[in-house]
């Protein structure tokens, strides 16, 4: 696989630290999960223990700064996570790096994309761990991706990528119209993409009427997927180029988590 351009990685031509420190304990780089645009992620070890490290965009591009927006990625990711943590599923943040990294727990396990079929209960745990979100004023938003789901070890489902979640909390008016209808929007995405995600893994499971709703795609993901289509083709032509050898999943992608 060819290497992309540094100007396409988050840290530019930088990487990530071989080591860090956590709660006094070292930990050494063991391997680089993504390394994409937005972000890069490490697994790091320590005598049998395993973490993730998450840096967000920290290089500029075209000569403009970004390390801004990746302060933003980072504190919505950290405001997620910590929303979060006391449900199953959803990985434990264990601390914070240079300004735009987070690291958290390390769940072992395999992304939908890379799994044949899951369990009878997998969707159904799966939607219960969405409903939960939904519950705290969240909503996930990303689900269109399979390779953002984890399967762990006893086939329970996790979700760890919250970079693009939606919260905004009431001290920001996150209660008051139009950021209610917003949040009622994009919940409605996710159980929407809960129905795809059904549909390609365990259609057998499918009613018919639930097999219709996954196909009617709601207008809001319609008007999204008009202006982000665009940008998305640009960004997968450009890849290609780096990685032609991609057969499926995401660009950037370099193992399942």
């Amino acid at each position: 696989m060819n290497t992309p351009p540094a100007n396409l990685k988050a840290l530019g031509k930088k990487s990530l630290p071989d080591s860090l420190e956590l709660e006094g304990q070292p930990y050494r780089l063991a391997a680089i999960l993504k390394n994409d645009f937005f972000a890069v992620t490490g697994r790091y070890e320590s005598d049998g223990r395993s973490v993730i490290l998450k840096v967000q965009r920290q290089a500029s591009f075209l000569l403009i700064p970004l390390r801004w927006i990746g302060r933003i990625l980072a504190a919505k990711e950290r405001a997620a996570l910590t929303r979060l943590a006391d449900l199953p599923g959803i990985p434990k943040l264990l601390g914070e790096w240079g300004g735009t990294g987070l690291i958290r727990e390390y769940i072992k396990g395999e992304t939908l994309a890379d799994v044949v079929r899951v369990d009878d209960q997998f969707h159904h745990r799966l939607r219960g761990l969405i409903d939960a979100i939904h519950a705290r004023g969240m909503a996930y938003v990303d689900l269109e991706k399979r390779e953002n789901v984890l399967i762990d070890r006893e086939g329970r489902p996790c979700l760890f990528d919250f970079q693009i979640a939606w919260y905004v909390p009431r001290r920001w008016g996150g209660d008051l119209w139009p950021l209610t209808a917003a949040r009622r929007w994009f919940q409605r995405g996710d159980l929407y993409h809960l129905q795809k995600l059904k549909r390609r893994t365990r259609p057998d499971l499918l009613s018919e009427e639930e097999r219709k709703a996954s196909y009617r795609k709601p207008w809001f993901v319609k008007l999204h997927g008009f202006f982000a289509r665009p940008m998305t083709r640009l960004r997968r032509r450009i890849l290609k180029r780096w990685d032609p050898e991609r057969k499926s999943g995401e660009r950037g992608r370099l193992a399942p988590f």
